[in-house]
């Protein structure tokens, strides 16, 4: 028998917890080019069309059944999306929607941010609890899995920035792993590692700004001359680079404060400095800052990542969801030919 799945949206979100419960964490994703008209009734259209996405996609049942949701306020639209979801479940019963939880994990270096995360981790497995009690045993047992998953895909990564896999592809394999079981998700990725593949071709390219949640966009650049040799949004690197000092609830609270550093929750510097490293870590020719609509933190990091990096750089700002329009890639070719 299949475990009960908890939907959940953010990287922010410690699936170990889910797993530690008997339950199956499944990231929520969005469709990008579907109509969303359910899910701007409640957001409005000013909210990240992502997380309009998601809702529509939760309403119309289209993640099967949901035991419960975990949201992580890892930025402003995944809150509204908490605060939508907490009211339907409380006012409309006749939809079916399952629990809803809030999980508020901060970023700064502190001691005191790691006392506030710890409490917020405490709160929520007590109660995801209500599923099944999560004992220290099953926490350690958790945390080593998802860190055994993680190290995984860090090979992965490697094998990326020795030409042998796509970004695209790679973005599809990282994005499964958010679906399975965690064991499940590790057999697959160290099936893909033993996999003999022929070498890509491309202007390696760096992208930062918002996050991917599907391959479209990372498919027109492929497409048009670029391999996608690195990111630093939650849905690529960031989502795995850090792994847990032990398996124990406080290394894990401390694992997640210190992820990062994601566009809409760290400063200017921060980004700039972690996209430079990251960028020369990979080879990349080309920097594209990637802002989507309504997501209006990526345009503030760019020059000082662009100065940072000292690449050949392009803003893309407003983007729609899942595209890159032709005016975006028409200023990013020169760049690309430069490198």
């Amino acid at each position: 028998m299949s475990a009960p799945v908890v939907g959940y949206v953010g990287a922010d979100v410690p699936v170990e917890l889910i797993t530690a419960a008997g339950l199956r964490p499944l990231r929520l994703a969005g469709k990008p080019r579907e109509d969303s008209t359910a899910g701007d009734r409640y957001l409005g259209r000013g909210v990240d069309p992502a997380a309009r996405s998601i809702l529509t996609r939760i309403l119309a049942g289209d993640y099967g059944p949901l035991e419960a949701i975990v949201v992580s306020r890892d930025c402003e639209a995944s809150l509204r999306l908490f605060y939508a979801l907490r009211e339907l479940h409380r006012v409309e019963p006749e939809l079916g929607l399952p629990p809803v939880r809030l999980v508020d994990v901060l970023h700064l270096p502190h001691h005191t941010t790691t006392r506030y995360v710890h409490a917020k981790l405490a709160q929520l497995r007590e109660w995801l609890g209500r599923w099944r009690p999560i004992g220290d045993g099953d926490l350690a047992a958790a945390i080593t899995a998802h860190d055994d998953l993680r190290r995984s895909l860090a090979r992965l990564a490697v094998l990326r920035r020795a030409n042998r896999l796509s970004g695209t592809r790679f973005l599809e394999v990282v994005a499964a792993t958010t679906t399975l079981p965690v064991g499940e998700a590790t057999t697959l990725v160290d099936r893909l590692l033993t996999e003999e593949r022929p070498e890509v071709a491309g202007t390696r390219l760096f992208l930062t700004g918002s996050s991917h949640d599907s391959p479209e966009v990372y498919e027109t650049l492929e497409r048009n001359g670029f391999l996608v040799v690195g990111e630093d949004h939650d849905w690529g690197e960031l989502l795995f680079a850090r792994t847990c000092a032990a398996p124990t609830e406080l290394a894990l609270a401390e694992r997640y404060q210190h992820n990062g550093p994601s566009a809409p929750r760290a400063s200017i510097r921060q980004r700039a400095a972690h996209t430079a490293a990251a960028a020369r870590g990979c080879g990349a020719e080309v920097l594209l800052s990637y802002a989507r609509v309504h997501d209006d933190a990526p345009p503030w990091d760019f020059p000082e990542q662009r100065a940072a990096t000292g690449l050949p750089a392009v803003l893309a700002e407003r983007q729609p969801y899942g595209e890159l329009t032709a005016e975006a890639l028409a200023a990013l070719v020169p760049a690309g030919a430069a490198a």
